[in-house]
């Protein structure tokens, strides 16, 4: 397929963004940028003078599939991705089975091939079953795809285990990716510890149960010279934690979600269902540091969180609701809204920490920047018009969110996977 994209402003290293211009493309593949590209029996997508990004790269998704489909699919999730502009996404491995042998990991690639709209890569179970206490077939899932090992947001208990399984990755150069919660502290807890759960009657989980870890997996991770990403950071603590590590080892790298640098703890207030998330919302100062966190270059990615529920599960009392959140496609809107368009950080930080970064950190090398030879994952996006999100209208088979009837900016026109609109 040919495709020339025309009259775009791209923001991608090496570009003017005030200049306009066009992409030529070919099986998929960037074969020109310049102005005034003519090109005959060509498919001509006049962009209109919008923003053409890099397709953006998700590093922390939850699909159900396999095993827990009727929550969300490996298709409902593509079109989800793609409605948000992430034209690559990964999966956790707490699926059903466990992504814990090549055979899963098989079924996963050869699935997102035939059904996927956006390109879909599969993270390994550290452990088999997710259990933390037998390492799981890196290496046989290694060939067969996998692009990271992860523990799925459960807690590897033991060091010993977690160093060991760290050495393992490292010999295939694998990213650990790690959630970071000690079980024993947060407890029967279901949102921030403080003022705000007393006050509403609820168990809290300390900031604690999140530091320790991020802490320990720091150390451990200098000590075995691994490649460390700590998901989802929610708490000033780790950001500072994790600055602090950066100074003496570098191949540690980390990420936060939207909600923790937009919502704190207050919009649990009246037993609000939906912005019940783990790691939980914090407070006003966590809001703070991890803006300055992602200003100063401490956080790498910021990744959508995306972690679909029933809509059954979520309507029940506070204490019994499931965890969760419905977030492909707002990440983008709500990064640029709260980032960007209060000058915060550029257009240009955002693509880093949606799209360049994670491509980086996992080894995509065509994919997270636009450059002739790279695979045309590429989204337009209008950055001028305010909308509002709307859950009913979401792809994902999670139609909720604490963002409903945010008015935000940046619109995702249309998405690009392997040069086609998709």
């Amino acid at each position: 397929m040919k495709v020339l994209l025309k009259n775009g402003h791209i923001i991608s290293a090496g570009y003017d963004k005030e200049q306009l211009w066009d992409i030529y493309i070919e099986d998929g593949i960037i074969e020109e940028i310049a102005q005034g590209i003519e090109r005959d029996g060509v498919r001509v997508v006049d962009v209109g003078g919008n923003m053409i990004l890099p397709g953006l790269i998700d590093m922390n998704c939850t699909i159900g599939d396999p095993g827990y489909e009727y929550i969300e699919n490996i298709e409902t999730a593509s079109r989800a991705a793609a409605r948000g502009g992430f034209t690559t996404i990964t999966c956790q491995p707490n699926t059903d089975p466990v992504i814990d042998d090549k055979t899963v990991v098989e079924y996963i690639v050869s699935k997102s091939k035939a059904k996927a709209l956006v390109n879909i890569y599969p993270y390994g179970s550290i452990s088999k079953d997710c259990k933390g206490e037998e390492m799981a077939d890196i290496g046989g899932m290694c060939d067969a795809g996998i692009v990271g090992i992860s523990d799925g947001n459960e807690f590897i208990d033991e060091a010993y285990f977690l160093r060991n399984a760290m050495r393992y990755a490292k010999m295939f150069d694998l990213p650990v990716i790690t959630h970071c919660e000690d079980r024993g502290l947060s407890a029967q807890g279901v949102m921030n510890e403080g003022y705000t759960a007393a006050c509403l009657g609820l168990f809290g989980m300390p900031r604690e149960a999140e530091e320790v870890v991020v802490a320990r997996n720091l150390i451990l991770a200098q000590a075995t010279r691994t490649r460390l990403h700590i998901a989802h950071l929610s708490t000033g603590g780790s950001v500072q934690l994790i600055r602090e590590a950066k100074e003496r080892y570098g191949g540690i790298s980390c990420e936060t979600n939207p909600h923790y640098f937009l919502l704190t703890e207050e919009a649990v207030q009246d037993y609000n269902t939906y912005a019940k998330v783990n790691p939980p919302l914090r407070t006003d100062a966590d809001v703070e540091l991890i803006i300055k966190g992602i200003v100063d270059k401490t956080i790498d990615v910021i990744a959508s969180g995306h972690s679909p529920t029933g809509r059954s599960d979520k309507d029940k009392e506070f204490d019994c609701a499931v965890y969760g959140i419905s977030a492909l496609e707002t990440a983008f809107s709500l990064s640029y809204t709260r980032l960007v368009e209060t000058g915060l950080i550029t257009i240009e930080e955002l693509v880093c920490l949606m799209s360049e970064k994670p491509a980086e950190i996992l080894k995509l090398y065509n994919k997270g920047r636009i450059a002739v030879g790279k695979d045309a994952d590429l989204i337009v996006v209008d950055t001028e018009k305010w909308f509002h999100v709307d859950p009913a209208h979401f792809a994902s088979k999670a139609q909720f969110s604490p963002f409903a009837n945010k008015r935000v900016k940046g619109s995702v026109l249309f998405t690009m996977v392997g040069g086609k609109l998709v």
